[in-house]
C-alpha cells in the first residue's frame, strides 16, 4: 500500500543518516586505520543483515541460492564492500572530509559512461556537456579552487576518491543486472566481502581489537552507512507513489554532509568545495533531465 507522506519521511531519515557518515569516517579514522575500519564496519553490517534475513524468515530461500548467483555475489562482494570501501576509506584518511564527501558524488557521472559502454547507450553532445560540468567540479575541488594551475592538493587522495567511484559504478551495473531479492543479495555480497577483508587484514597484520572509540565508530558506520539506512531507503521507495521524486531527495545528502562535517569534524567549509559540489550535482541533474526528455520522446 502506497503512503507518500511516510515515503518522504523515511527518505529524509535515510538522507540525514547518510549525511553523518562522512564525518563518522573521518573521526573514526583518527583512532583506527582504514583497513581495520572496513574489517569491523563490514562485520557489523554482516551481522545486521543476517539478523534481518532471520527476522524476515528468508533463511530457507537464501540456502537455495543458485551456484551462478553465488559466483555473482563473490564478484560483487569484491567490488563492494571490499574494493570500494577500502579505497574510499583510504581517500578519507588522506583528504579533508569535505573534499572526500564531494568527490564521492562523481559516481553517477561515471555510471553514465559505463552505461554507454555496457548497454550500448549513445552519448549525445548534451550528455558529454553534462559530464564535463561535473568533472569541472571535480577539478575545482581537487585543485582547491586553483583550477588553472592544475596543482592537486593531494594527488593520491583525489585519485583514490575518484577511483572508488569507478568501483561503485561497476558494482551498480552488476547490481542492476542481478534480479535477486535485494536483502538476500546484499547479505551474500557482504559475506564474501568480509571474507576478502578478513584475509587482507590477516596478511597485513591488522587483526587487532579496536579501542572503544574506534569500535563505536565502526559499528555506527556498519549500521548507518551499510545496513540500517539502506533498509530505510528501500522502504521509502516501496511506499512512494513517485519513486523518482523521492529519489531526488538523495541530492540533499552531500550538502547536509558538509554541514555535519563543519560541526562534527570542525573543518571550515571552503568556497571551492561548495562550488565544486554544485557543479558535480548540477551535471548529474542535467543528465537526469536529458534522460527524462529522451524517454518522453
Amino acid at each position: 500500500m502506497k503512503n507518500n507522506k511516510l515515503a518522504y519521511l523515511l527518505a529524509l531519515l535515510a538522507v540525514v543518516l547518510w549525511s553523518t557518515v562522512g564525518s563518522a569516517f573521518k573521526i573514526t579514522l583518527g583512532y583506527i586505520n582504514y583497513i581495520q575500519l572496513l574489517l569491523f564496519s563490514s562485520f557489523t553490517a554482516l551481522l545486521f543483515l543476517t539478523g534481518l534475513i532471520v527476522y524476515q524468515k528468508k533463511t530457507a530461500s537464501l540456502l537455495l541460492t543458485k551456484k551462478k548467483h553465488i559466483v555473482s555475489s563473490a564478484v560483487m562482494g569484491l567490488l563492494n564492500p571490499f574494493a570500494y570501501y577500502l579505497i574510499l576509506f583510504k581517500a578519507y584518511s588522506l583528504l579533508q572530509a569535505q573534499e572526500a564527501v564531494a568527490l564521492n558524488y562523481t559516481w553517477p557521472v561515471i555510471l553514465v559512461l559505463f552505461s554507454a559502454f555496457f548497454f550500448k547507450q549513445k552519448l549525445s553532445w548534451m550528455n558529454i556537456t553534462a559530464m564535463l560540468v561535473s568533472f569541472t567540479g571535480t577539478l575545482v575541488i581537487a585543485t582547491r579552487g586553483k583550477i588553472l594551475s592544475l596543482h592537486f592538493s593531494d594527488p593520491v587522495g583525489v585519485g583514490l576518491a575518484v577511483v572508488s567511484a569507478f568501483f561503485w559504478a561497476m558494482y551498480w551495473i552488476m547490481n542492476m543486472k542481478d534480479t535477486r531479492e535485494t536483502t538476500e543479495k546484499l547479505l551474500l555480497n557482504f559475506f564474501f566481502g568480509f571474507i576478502y577483508i578478513f584475509i587482507f587484514s590477516s596478511l597485513t597484520g591488522n587483526l587487532t581489537l579496536p579501542s572503544l572509540q574506534a569500535g563505536i565508530g565502526s559499528v555506527y558506520i556498519g549500521l548507518f552507512e551499510m545496513g540500517v539506512t539502506f533498509v530505510i531507503w528501500l522502504n521509502a521507495l516501496k511506499y512512494a507513489e513517485n519513486t523518482a521524486a523521492v529519489s531526488n531527495l538523495v541530492y540533499l545528502s552531500p550538502f547536509l554532509s558538509l554541514m555535519v562535517v563543519s560541526v562534527a569534524v570542525g573543518e571550515k567549509i571552503m568556497t571551492y568545495t561548495i562550488t565544486g559540489l554544485l557543479l558535480i550535482i548540477g551535471g548529474i541533474m542535467l543528465q537526469q533531465l536529458i534522460r527524462k526528455k529522451t524517454t518522453e520522446l
